[in-house]
């Protein structure tokens, strides 16, 4: 079974968004990744830069934990 994508093609709803936060905190991807691993998120800097340019699918737990991180709403971290 095909995994769903947004309507203009999207693997994910969060890249853009998490792209603006991450340079708005003046992260790199490696400095997201850390937290994110430290919490228990299976991640590294190459599936953040991934998720970033929609070439990955997100899931719940991750978006739950990069909110979290970026002390923000899902709904903030998916609609921006």
């Amino acid at each position: 079974m095909p995994k769903p994508r947004a309507k203009d093609g999207r693997k994910n709803l969060i890249g853009v968004q998490l792209k603006i936060l991450r340079h708005e905190a003046g992260m790199s991807t490696r400095d997201l990744a850390t937290p994110l691993q430290l919490n228990g998120v299976d991640i590294d800097r190459n599936v953040i830069s991934r998720i970033e340019n929609n070439k990955r699918y997100v899931t719940d737990i991750e978006i739950r934990e990069i909110a979290k991180i970026f002390h923000i709403t899902y709904e903030e971290l998916i609609d921006g």
